[in-house]
């Protein structure tokens, strides 16, 4: 580390602590040349930035703020908790991060919120389907619905016991 008053490169780290509630370490650090004292940060660095390509070819930064907007509309009056929505969004963005991607389609986003999202609420994930895919006619939504009918498990029987 570069001393800040002198230039040399020769110094040794007198003292370490995590700050920051543990995002970064605090190094107290002393110049052999000069013997002056100064303080260096070590933080992991940010994430990559990624960007959304819309539906007319144009991009734009990815905004976790318009997936939980879009969310919370979806869940209007259905008892889903805030919580939740941000998890999804959290969900996603390390997905995407993880596959090392620096740009997705906004169609390939879409599918993956409402994947999370039917896991939380099927009326609030037939909502955003709904406004997701356009659907126009009530054909169409029936057509959703049916699909998404077919993929949640069955419920158990009535005479059957609850195991909790």
């Amino acid at each position: 580390m570069q001393c800040p008053y002198c230039g040399a490169n020769d110094d040794k780290v007198i003292d370490s602590r995590e700050s920051d509630g543990g995002r970064s370490i605090r190094r107290r650090r002393q110049c052999k040349r000069c013997g002056r004292r100064f303080t260096t940060y070590e933080k992991i660095e940010e994430r990559q930035s990624l960007s959304v390509i819309k539906k007319d070819g144009g991009r734009e930064p990815f905004d976790r703020e318009k997936i939980v907007s879009g969310l919370e509309k979806s869940c209007y009056r259905r008892p889903v908790k805030e919580e939740q929505l941000v998890g999804v969004s959290d969900q996603v963005e390390e997905l995407l991060q993880k596959r090392g991607l620096r740009e997705v389609e906004s169609h390939t986003l879409g599918l993956l919120v409402a994947e999370r999202l039917k896991a939380i609420d099927t009326v609030a994930y037939v909502r955003f389907m709904s406004v997701y895919l356009r659907v126009e006619t009530l054909d169409d939504l029936l057509e959703e619905m049916q699909q998404m009918r077919a993929t949640l498990p069955e419920p158990p029987d009535e005479d059957q016991t609850a195991l909790f």
